[in-house]
């Protein structure tokens, strides 16, 4: 028969070594979230290395991580400074830089990021990188975006921008567009593969580059503040201005027009307008003087155009 205190003295191991596994466990999550509450994980090296040689990662190692409250104290952070030639494949950490107000990692090989928690940024430079779509609808307080020469195809959240003044696009693979945003004044998107292009929201809008695309038509009747209009290199055949008295400035060069009427642009300056094959005269007001004017040979200004 089996000793009965001996059973006992098996039963309270079995208690103490429970206990002991379960004040072990707790004591390695409270020690994993005390971890994860002060350091933030900075994954790729050259990222890292650019952070330590501007002395913002202040442990001075090169160690996959670096102090929150380092990032936080930073406003402004210029990942092209830096000596180290590098380049920036993943910018995972950056939501930790959450004072940040100016952002520039041009020229890295960076495919995708997250700019959700970086709600301060005034000024975004993510130039020359492999972007294929990007998302800004945490970042009301942009004012400047260039993501120029990347790969998009989309943009998310351009109409929460709501302080955006310029937007640089160019060089990307957009096809259709749309400008939902009321406070931008200067879109440049030259370089892309548009066909369509809608600015009906974007009220403030004065200057416009979309050279090099494959647009046919375009309206800009909404757009009545608009001084600048650079859209050489279409496919347009016809283009209304009748709205746009503020122009002062307009490249129509290299497009299939077939008229063209800027009798009500009285403050014209500059006109460009020459190899348009179908285009042989340009409707002005008698007494309407353009200072700059460039025409092919078999084109002309004329009070009337048949």
């Amino acid at each position: 028969m089996k000793n009965p205190l001996s059973r006992s003295k098996i039963y309270q191991s079995i208690i103490v070594l429970t206990l002991s596994l379960i004040v072990s466990c707790s004591s390695n999550n409270e020690s994993s979230n005390t971890i994860n509450d002060i350091y933030l994980t900075i994954p790729d090296v050259h990222f890292e290395t650019k952070l330590l040689e501007q002395g913002i990662d202040s442990d001075g190692i090169l160690n996959q991580q670096m102090l929150k409250s380092d990032a936080e104290a930073v406003k402004r952070l210029d990942l092209n400074l830096s000596s180290n030639f590098g380049e920036i494949n993943d910018l995972k950490g950056i939501e930790g830089f959450v004072n940040l107000t100016l952002l520039s990692a041009a020229g890295q090989k960076i495919k995708e990021v997250d700019l959700s928690f970086n709600t301060k940024l005034d000024t975004l430079f993510l130039n020359g990188n492999h972007l294929t779509n990007i998302d800004i609808s945490n970042n009301p307080n942009l004012i400047l975006l260039d993501i120029q020469s990347n790969e998009l195809s989309t943009i998310n959240g351009l109409s929460k921008s709501t302080n955006l003044k310029k937007a640089n696009l160019s060089f990307n693979n957009f096809e259709e567009i749309s400008i939902e945003n009321e406070s931008i004044e200067v879109l440049l998107i030259s370089h892309n593969l548009l066909k369509t292009i809608n600015t009906d929201a974007a009220l403030k809008l004065k200057d416009v580059l979309l050279t090099l695309n494959q647009l046919t038509t375009v309206d800009f009747s909404s757009n009545t503040l608009l001084e600048t209009l650079v859209i050489s290199g279409n496919k347009l055949q016809n283009i209304n201005l009748e709205y746009n008295t503020n122009l002062t400035h307009l490249y129509s060069s290299s497009n299939l027009l077939t008229t063209l009427d800027v009798t009500n642009n009285q403050e014209l300056i500059d006109l460009r307008v020459d190899r348009n094959p179908n285009l042989t005269c340009i409707k002005i007001l008698s007494g309407q003087e353009i200072p700059t004017v460039t025409v092919s040979d078999y084109q002309e200004l004329n009070t009337i155009c048949y």
